[in-house]
């Protein structure tokens, strides 16, 4: 049925509205629209978004499928309330060729479950050392316009700025992974107070801080874009704020875990808290939550970054980095910044739809919800609260740190183009 009416819905949070859908686009919004010749969705109580956008997705296709696909993670994605998700170059072989680039692409449409958009890599194999091929790639069916070699730094300067040199040419920005390599070997987790009893290596935050630093100057420079990878300190917000005092073109996002989880669960020595950058202190996530509200920090992006069972089954030391996340990104917004007074849906709308498809250029995703718009809708129901249950989940794999924890909201219906993909929480 190419008509679906979404009845008493309410749209960014605000009063209940109906909206109808007409084949792949919002067709009308408002009160005691016609149901005639639609399928109903009876929505009252709750909030209709537009779909989500995750800026920083690890898919693993290619080369390692046994973590994830480009299937499972865009079932995933779908689960999650997303319609789009931009996938990290870190793959195997590297996405550092018009050919790779176009592979995961092509992948995406087939499956259909969201839009899949690459990410270049910035260096021929991650490797730091030579320029990949960023014309080509963003020149390619892809249309590549956002580069990173996520998962390690591009840590030489002279590097970085030729970078941000090439994508200016054309509008794309350089999304980095700050992490400055010799301040950070050997480390486990959070220099600070905790990692010194534990008796771990501690990363320190100015290991994130001076890149951070150098690559706004840079940016500035150059007269580029810069965006600042899953930032997760204090510090860094700080450095952010000055950027954008100064008129830099900087943008950065934070991950849900960083906005929840503190370096205290490392005590447990549990491996699923394992991540780059790691769980840093209170102060810091009550920094990132405050920066989050007050616009310094732009996006909410989910680093969903999944591993095999045994990667993470293992002792701390040997143990993968990285969490899933892109099923429970949503719930944990909503008990951090939402429940806690900090945003409301609108500004929720704003961080996890309109601005990151504005960084990554997403066409047709973070639109309004209104009429002559894609109907890219998500439907969240607010008031649900359940215990995460991993062995529900649609990723390949179930590295979360929430298994068991309570947290509010559940999406329940997810539409592409006017396609449900979820449907009563179920994929379709």
């Amino acid at each position: 049925m190419s008509k679906i009416l979404i009845r008493g819905a309410k749209v960014l949070g605000g009063e209940p509205q109906d909206v109808l859908i007409d084949g792949e686009v919002v067709a009308e919004v408002g009160r005691g629209l016609s149901a005639e010749g639609a399928e109903v969705v009876e929505a009252a109580g709750k909030v209709l978004l537009p779909g989500l956008v995750d800026l920083h997705t690890h898919l693993r296709e290619p080369g390692r499928e046994d973590s994830e696909t480009v299937l499972t993670g865009t079932r995933a994605a779908a689960s999650g309330g997303y319609t789009a998700v931009f996938a990290m170059a870190n793959t195997f072989p590297v996405a550092d060729t018009a050919g790779v680039v176009e592979q995961v692409y092509r992948l995406g449409q087939e499956h259909g479950y969201c839009d899949v958009q690459p990410i270049g890599a910035v260096t021929v194999g991650l490797e730091g050392r030579k320029l990949a091929e960023l014309g080509a790639m963003h020149e390619s069916a892809a249309g590549v316009t956002v580069f990173s070699d996520d998962g390690k730094c591009v840590d030489d300067a002279v590097i970085m700025r030729r970078a941000l040199e090439y994508v200016k040419a054309f509008g794309g920005v350089v999304a980095q992974h700050a992490q400055e390599p010799r301040l950070t070997e050997g480390a486990q987790m959070n220099e600070g107070v905790v990692s010194a009893e534990l008796g771990l290596g501690g990363w320190p935050a100015v290991a994130e801080e001076s890149i951070i630093a150098r690559d706004v100057l840079l940016a500035e420079h150059v007269g580029s874009r810069v965006h600042i990878c899953h930032l997760s300190t204090a510090g860094s917000v700080e450095i952010v704020r000055w950027a954008k005092s100064r008129g830099i073109d900087v943008t950065a996002e934070v991950t849900p875990h960083h906005l929840l989880l503190t370096d205290e669960l490392v005590r447990s020595y549990n491996p699923v808290y394992k991540v780059n950058p790691p769980l840093r202190t209170e102060r810091d996530v009550l920094a990132l939550r405050e920066a989050l509200a007050d616009g310094t920090i732009d996006i909410v992006a989910t680093d969903h970054a999944p591993h095999p069972h045994e990667d993470k089954d293992c002792e701390w030391a040997a143990a993968a980095m990285g969490m899933v996340g892109l099923e429970t990104a949503l719930s944990v917004v909503q008990e951090t910044m939402v429940e806690t007074g900090l945003l409301d849906w609108a500004g929720v709308a704003s961080r996890m739809s309109f601005k990151p498809a504005l960084i990554g250029q997403a066409t047709g995703h973070g639109r309004p919800v209104s009429a002559g718009e894609p109907a890219n809708l998500t439907l969240v129901d607010t008031e649900y609260r359940g215990s995460v249950d991993p062995a529900g989940f649609a990723s390949r794999s179930r590295n979360t740190p929430y298994e068991g924890r309570e947290l509010p909201g559940r999406v329940t219906h997810t539409w592409l183009r006017g396609r449900a993909t979820l449907v009563d929480g179920k994929l379709t």
